[in-house]
């Protein structure tokens, strides 16, 4: 294996992300303030002494909209490489592959809609 400059220009940008990943750790673990107590160890460091537990329960509807946000999200992000590749295609194919990809999205959308997923129900009282 031949070494070249490319190698060695590797090798100096590797050191140097590492460098500058690592110094600003180094330096924050060499310069902070060290002490302990007082609203150090509380969970919320705002100023307002806490009222209650700190742990809350939510309702499983906010997970349910989060992990539908991004699947849908994820697959309105295939759409960009479609779009910069339809102006070099030829043929009504890749329209064709775009229309069945927003068919079947749309279904998918129209089939939650029916499910009732979208719809916020009233908080039951425990």
């Amino acid at each position: 294996m031949v070494f070249s400059w490319f190698h060695l220009a590797l090798i100096i940008f590797l050191l140097a992300g590492v460098l500058f990943a690592s110094v600003p750790l180094l330096a924050s673990r060499l310069i902070a303030p060290r002490f302990k107590g007082g609203d150090i160890d509380m969970p919320y460091e705002c100023g307002i002494p806490p009222q209650g537990t700190a742990w809350t329960r939510f309702g499983i509807n906010y997970y349910f909209y989060a992990l539908i946000f991004l699947a849908f999200e994820v697959d309105i992000l295939y759409l960009f490489p479609v779009a910069i590749y339809y102006p070099h295609s030829e043929g009504f194919l890749p329209l064709i592959k775009l229309l069945i990809f927003l068919f079947i999205l749309g279904i998918s959308v129209i089939y939650f809609w029916r499910k009732g997923v979208f719809s916020w129900p009233r908080r039951i009282s425990v």
